[in-house]
């Protein structure tokens, strides 16, 4: 169930993160069982939070909560089998037939939030699982129909949670570590067994997608028989602690791993062997009906992806509008506004060299704006946070498949920092007017100051996360950045911010443009690098992860928009009592939520605001 780096955002993914077995389809329509509430709500939403880290485990560790009383999770992996999604399948159905015997009345705003969280995280999760592949994120981003691909499975997943989140302090880590790892072979497994059965009612990948996967996993594959990062991140921290750690996960290893991972990589080629190229759900078996539910999983609305398609295009002309006389003003005059903005990313001026000293210069110029925009966050919020956070490269075993950055917040406890992991396998898919507002979106205020806050409330909103909620707020920041004055005097940076906006616009067109109107991955990739203005190296693995993600890129212009509405309506609501700070705290304090929750949240932060 993992799909994690050291970020809190990364975490909610591993979270029920995994496919129904085909044993399991229509599992979500079935009468749930009566279930009589506790007389605590917020004890309910408490054990909840614990029976979904029981099963993914990865995500206590990624938290920092994985002591005390639940220190045997540290030596625990997620169980990716059929039957380890018939045991979320099972703790969904009760927990939501819990919640629902709860009469909300008498209990305070926070606490119905939640339990309005939990109904609509559970519920949406259920009907994912009521379909016969794939894998559901239980408040997550990350649902995709292809158990193993290019940026899905535990290939990826589990040599990164390990070096990266799972904690070597002593002797008991690094037992913990070893015991991860001799269960990584059975997680591999598990999810083979999904993965062939999904093959074999032809709910195949594209075979452009799996050409991808199949040349990472020999990366992970040689990597293990060599005894390569897997081993050497644990031998690298237990230089101080005496031991033979480095025999014995070499053991394990080039061992069983390496023969777990020899199986799945057959079955990819097998399944290469009968893949076509149709880059869309439409063409995999109820492939429409898998869309609409990613499509609102992601969006949390119940949009259809030709209203989603529309709207991007309309979204993306009035942003284009804007970007028009900046150009204009810094000479570019001919051609469009993808073109003109093509003629400024070719710009030698603000590339960098594609070699380790352009790598630091990049990291470097992402460090420098979040400390520029540290000094702004009192403009924009009463409620502060600390920001804890740490800029690094993504594992170059999986920059082939992965996205421009991600990130998000660390543990609880503030012991594992926040990060922004970079790809920068190549340094073309990053610009200088491009990197500053993907630092605010990724970094501070977005991701990473955005999961501090969920940090502060009970446990079940930490887990619960919302792609809507997630990306638009990471947008909105992007936002903000501009509002701030961050780009002041800097034209070609307020550029990159609106092409940044724009871009996102753009993958409402091209996701449903895929998934819903049978766009070929060639079309989609020229649509998008012509109409935007971005080069083909970033757009070419975003059409490939709208592929491989369905609805998810739709969430985030989604997203930004609501909030952006909502703010529209309480500065209309409020007149001169509307302060910035209030609104975005209200924003940010009450936690990731659907968008319609959201509204909710707006409307009790008006009702609250004193008029002058």
């Amino acid at each position: 169930m993992t799909s994690i780096s050291l970020t809190r955002r990364k975490a909610l993914s591993l979270i029920g993160t995994g496919s129904a077995a085909l044993a399991l389809h229509g599992c979500a329509g079935a009468r749930l069982a009566a279930a009589p509430p506790p007389a605590d709500a917020a004890a309910l939403l408490d054990t909840l939070a614990w029976d979904l880290l029981r099963l993914s485990p990865e995500g206590a560790t990624s938290l920092g909560i994985d002591t005390g009383a639940h220190a045997d999770l540290r030596s625990l992996l997620g169980d990716r089998s059929p039957s380890g999604q018939s045991a979320i399948v099972a703790l969904l159905r009760k927990g939501l037939a819990q919640v629902q015997g709860i009469d909300p009345s008498a209990l305070d705003h926070a606490t119905r939030t939640s339990l309005a969280v939990v109904k609509s995280a559970f519920g949406v999760a259920l009907d994912g699982f009521a379909l016969p592949y794939g894998d559901v994120a239980v408040g997550g981003w990350r649902n995709t129909p292809y158990v193993v691909i290019q940026n899905v499975g535990a290939y990826l997943d589990t040599p990164r949670f390990l070096d990266g989140d799972h904690p070597v302090r002593d002797a008991a880590d690094a037992e913990a570590y070893l015991a991860r790892l001799a269960a990584m072979p059975s997680q591999l497994d598990g999810e083979l067994e999904r993965l062939a059965s999904a093959g074999r009612i032809g709910a195949i990948a594209p075979s452009f997608l799996l050409d991808k996967a199949i040349r990472q996993m020999e990366h992970t594959l040689a990597d293990a028989r060599a005894g390569g990062d897997i081993v050497q991140s644990l031998v690298r921290r237990t230089a101080t602690i005496p031991g033979e750690w480095e025999r014995r996960a070499k053991s394990i290893a080039t061992g069983p791993v390496a023969a777990a991972l020899e199986r799945q990589l057959a079955e990819l080629k097998a399944q290469r062997a009968r893949a076509s190229d149709a880059a869309g759900l439409w063409a995999r078996p109820r492939g429409d009906e898998w869309y609409a539910w990613g499509l609102r999983a992601s969006t949390t609305t119940r949009h259809t992806p030709d209203e989603v398609h529309r709207m991007g295009l309309e979204q993306l002309a009035e942003l284009q509008g804007r970007m028009d006389p900046i150009l204009r003003g810094l000479g570019y005059t001919s051609g469009t506004v993808g073109e003109r903005m093509t003629a400024l990313g070719n710009d030698p001026r603000f590339a960098f060299s594609n070699d380790d000293k352009g790598r630091a210069e990049i990291i470097a110029l992402m460090q420098d704006k979040i400390a520029a925009m540290r000094t702004k966050l009192p403009q924009a919020f009463h409620t502060l946070v600390k920001g804890n956070l740490e800029i690094r490269r993504l594992p170059p075993a999986e920059e082939a498949g992965a996205p421009g950055a991600y990130g998000g917040a660390g543990s609880i406890d503030g012991t594992i920092p926040g990060k922004i992991w970079l790809n920068l396998g190549d340094t073309g898919r990053h610009s200088r007017f491009s990197l500053p507002t993907l630092a605010f979106h990724e970094g501070i205020p977005g991701h990473v100051w955005q999961g501090e806050y969920a940090n502060r409330l009970p446990l079940i909103r930490t887990l619960l996360a919302f792609n809507a909620y997630s990306e638009g707020w990471a947008l909105y920041s992007e936002t903000l950045g501009d509002e701030l004055g961050i780009y002041a005097d800097d034209p070609v940076g307020q550029l990159g911010y609106l092409q940044s906006i724009a871009f996102r616009a753009c993958r409402m067109v091209v996701d449903t443009g895929l998934h819903a109107k049978r766009w070929t991955r060639e079309q989609a990739v020229q649509w998008f690098a012509t109409t935007n203005g971005s080069s083909l190296a970033d757009v070419a693995p975003e059409v490939d992860r709208y592929c491989s993600w369905p609805g998810q890129a739709c969430g985030y212009k989604m997203g930004h928009g609501e909030i952006l509405a909502q703010r529209t309506r309480a500065q209309k609501a409020l007149g001169s009592a509307y302060d910035l700070r209030d609104f975005n705290d209200a924003v940010i304090t009450g936690g990731n939520v659907p968008l319609d929750v959201l509204a909710i949240n707006v409307d009790r932060y008006i009702a609250a605001t004193p008029r002058g």
